[in-house]
């Protein structure tokens, strides 16, 4: 039978425990970790130099500083609900553009009431994805005072942050924003209305066309604040046409710039592009969309893949 310790056992047994502790569970420890733990870098060992963990600083990527843009232009792009596929073409259109050079362009598409139940709940899936639409409170129309609802609305919607200028523009014409953007830069920034001038009665601009023009701010404050356009009933008519009455009845948008011909009608035979194209109109449907985008390189580019067959 085995005899039971005695206090002399365990003092023998004592220093055999310190040794335990001090040499030989260390070496059953993990190794040491080689590598980054994502705070910094493990430096390697060299001879005669002890391990040196060097934890980098976290710095964060400063985004290079961009400059202050020398103007801000908003493009009301007026549309209707049900031109869905239309709207999805004009902002690939827009969203492959190269940026306006020190310029903030803001493009929105512009409604006035959506009152059908399926219009109203597709636009507001567009709304919660681009976040590039404008609703207004009017009946939704052409000539019927669309345009008056437009520009008399924007120094509301948009008092925060005022642009320099505001354009007015179709679903149906392609514009070219820096190239717009550079027509603007050296125009003053006050009474300002710019576009395609249409001749009438002996006047070389009496009113731009609609495909699109271009006012200065204070314009359209004066438009939002002109009692005298409704007194007259002057928001029904050919909308382009009456933009002008308005203008030239108050003296107003003085500082007059035709664009043509870079602003244009688009031809039957679609042959008519130009390299310096600021506006092309009439695009009317998708094969003069897609003859717009082979003309202007806008489909160029794409990279060879067993994804899609045949393209250009």
């Amino acid at each position: 039978m085995m005899k039971p310790p005695t206090p002399t056992s365990y003092l023998l047994l004592a220093p055999l425990a310190v040794l335990l502790v001090v040499f030989v569970l260390p070496s059953l420890r993990s190794p040491p970790r080689v590598g980054s733990d994502g705070l910094g870098v493990l430096c390697s060992r060299r001879a005669g130099f002890p391990d040196v963990v060097a934890v980098a600083p976290s710095v964060e990527a400063s985004p290079p500083t961009q400059p202050e843009p020398e103007f801000s232009l908003l493009v009301g792009v007026l549309t209707m609900p049900s031109r869905r596929e239309r709207r999805d073409i004009v902002r690939m259109a827009y969203a492959l553009q190269p940026p306006a050079s020190r310029a903030r362009v803001d493009v929105r598409f512009v409604f006035c009431n959506v009152t059908d139940p399926v219009d109203a709940a597709l636009l507001a899936l567009e709304i919660r994805r681009h976040g590039d639409v404008v609703v207004l409170n009017c009946a939704e129309n052409m000539n019927d005072g669309k345009t008056y609802a437009y520009l008399s609305s924007v120094p509301r919607l948009f008092a925060s942050r005022p642009y320099d200028y505001v354009m007015k523009t179709d679903d149906d014409t392609y514009l070219r924003v820096a190239e717009l953007a550079d027509e603007l830069r050296g125009k003053p920034r006050d009474d300002v209305y710019l576009g395609y001038g249409y001749a009438m009665g002996g006047q070389p601009m009496p009113f731009m066309h609609g495909m699109g023009y271009v006012v200065s701010w204070d314009v359209a404050s004066w438009v939002a604040g002109a009692d005298e356009i409704l007194a007259r009933n002057d928001t029904l008519g050919p909308e382009d046409l009456m933009v002008g009455k308005w203008l030239n009845l108050a003296g107003r948008g003085r500082n007059r710039y035709d664009l043509k011909p870079r602003m244009y009608d688009l031809n039957w035979d679609m042959d008519n592009f130009r390299p310096d194209t600021v506006a092309v109109h009439m695009l009317k449907d998708n094969y003069r969309w897609a003859a717009a985008f082979r003309y202007f390189n806008v489909t160029a580019g794409i990279e060879p893949s067993d994804l899609y067959h045949q393209l250009p």
